[in-house]
């Protein structure tokens, strides 16, 4: 469309040029004229054989109209210049609900599909968006995020970021009464780093966008973005359209007729949850599905301008910690905050249930999210695995990662992770196995065996249903793990597992020792 729009204006500049000189102006304004081919030689004389040819030309207003076109597409490609924002992503508190998976590791560093973590997502979306400034605000467990940034996105990882960067922003203590506090919260994470927006490295930053790194979905952020300049906003949210079954789990937002938020509740119960409903349809959904999902959720998916962020966090309410609960809420009553629909898949992976359900939703056909996308591709570390070796195996309605042996086995409606062992007549059934970060040697695991010891891996004869089984763990031979008394919590750490909301988690580096039975 540029190439057009410059042929046009080329052309336009070379008619201009015809009209002054003595040649007679034509008017292109005048359907009459379109597409006929004009003999402009002699032009003295043909002129007046032209009967209704007039000597005014509407060139001006062609090359007015061309640079009018020009003009606002250039004005639309600047709202999509991804220069000019920088995300931020937030490394999470001390993932209580997703425990014991973070018994040792922050909750973006959780794995998630056979072969990716938590981070990457949010990561993947801001590269495949253009967006390579980003920023990791860490806390807790971090020491396995950290590492797995390094491998993932350094400039020898083959992801390219240009003149953009990746860095982790640990929670530190500064000078001063108040730099002696560790992270409060979402918004004052933020907060304790609000200077790197005003270096000399930011000073083309217009927009702040806040993400969360425990969340699963595909967005292409620039949309956003664009979506956010348009409007003007201050602060635009985005959201996802919620029936009345979930409702409760999420921050909502009441808008007005021009999608404009004019309140927010994070997590509304009983008599507090039906005002929140709204007109969906003012977001773009139909009448049905808006009729299906009354309720909009915030995705913990914020952009801000950077002025109108650095006013909030440090002048109007700087006091406030979170975003979610207090600066969101706040700020709707004084600024102008905006609600974005983003109507697909979107999965708050902040529990040991939605985490063990969103795995094996990734097996379904078709799946309602998929990491095979080759246009928008969700990045990870390159560990250079060989392919997995599978001998007189079953595999149903799973997913099965690089690296792995299995043998003799039958995998149904499972996740297995990276380098994972599985000996003969194993039956996994509705199982999220997380892998192993090493390989032991077939010389390595005969000398386990012979000692007595059990190998990384699940051993013969096992049954394992309704289970995470987390890094590194040691499953013995003849191992039953099914929860058939229907156990909902318990503490069994000292035998090597958790069982929460029902499913049983085997701890990272654990052993379960042969014949054992959960």
């Amino acid at each position: 469309m540029v190439a057009s729009a410059a042929a046009h204006l080329h052309t336009a500049m070379a008619l201009q040029k015809i009209t002054n000189s003595n040649m007679p102006q034509v008017r292109f304004c005048n359907g009459e004229f379109m597409g006929k081919k004009l003999k402009l030689q002699n032009t003295k004389q043909n002129i007046n054989c032209v009967p209704n040819l007039k000597r005014k030309l509407c060139v001006s207003s062609l090359i007015a109209n061309i640079a009018a076109e020009s003009k606002l597409r250039g004005l639309n490609m600047e709202k999509r210049d991804s220069r000019t924002v920088v995300a931020v992503i937030l490394g999470g508190g001390a993932g209580t609900r997703l425990f014991p998976l973070t018994k040792q590791r922050a909750k973006p560093a959780v794995p998630i599909g056979g072969a990716y973590r938590l981070i990457d997502v949010p990561m993947s979306n801001c590269i495949n968006s253009g967006i390579n400034k980003v920023y990791i605000l860490t806390q807790f467990n971090s020491a396995s995020l950290n590492r797995h940034l390094a491998r993932a996105y350094n400039f020898g990882s083959g992801v390219t970021l240009g003149d953009g960067f990746v860095e982790v922003l640990a929670a530190t203590q500064t000078p001063g009464e108040a730099g002696k506090q560790w992270f409060q919260g979402t918004a004052d994470a933020v907060r304790q780093f609000h200077w790197l927006f005003e270096d000399a490295r930011s000073k083309d930053i217009e927009d702040v966008l806040i993400l969360s790194g425990d969340h699963l979905y595909r967005m292409d952020y620039m949309d956003f973005v664009q979506n956010h300049r348009q409007s003007g906003a201050d602060i635009t949210l985005s959201c996802v359209p919620i029936d009345d079954s979930r409702a409760s789990d999420f921050g909502l937002m009441k808008i007005d007729n021009s999608g404009r938020v004019i309140s927010f509740s994070e997590k509304p119960r009983g008599k507090d949850l039906k005002p929140m409903e709204v007109d969906t349809t003012v977001l773009g959904l139909s009448k049905d599905e808006a009729l299906r999902k009354p309720y909009i959720a915030s995705m913990g998916v914020y952009i801000f301008k950077k002025e109108i962020l650095l006013n909030i966090l440090r002048w109007r309410f700087p006091t406030a910690n979170d975003f979610g609960s207090e600066i969101i809420p706040f700020s709707a009553r004084e600024f102008l905050m905006k609600a974005y629909l983003f109507n697909d898949y979107w999965e708050d992976i902040g529990t040991i249930r939605s985490f063990f359900e969103a795995n094996l939703a990734l097996t379904e056909q078709p799946p309602r999210f998929s990491f095979y996308d080759e246009t928008k591709p969700i990045y990870t570390s390159r560990r250079n695995l060989p392919p997995t070796k599978i001998d007189n195996c079953k595999i149903v309605d799973s997913i099965i990662s690089h690296g792995c042996f299995l043998t003799n086995s039958f995998i149904d409606h499972s996740v297995v992770g990276i380098r994972s062992r599985i000996n003969a007549n194993v039956h996994l059934k509705d199982t999220v196995m997380l892998g192993a970060d090493f390989y032991e040697t077939e010389g390595e695991v005969a000398a386990l065996l012979a000692e007595g010891r059990v190998p990384i891996g699940i051993g013969e004869n096992t049954k394992i249903k309704d289970c995470i089984i987390d890094k590194n763990a040691r499953i013995g031979k003849n191992v039953v793990i099914a929860n058939s008394e229907g156990v909902q919590e318990a503490d069994r750490s000292s035998e090597g597992f958790y069982i929460r909301s029902g499913i049983t988690i085997i701890l990272r580096n654990s052993v379960i020792n042969d014949g054992f039975v959960i």
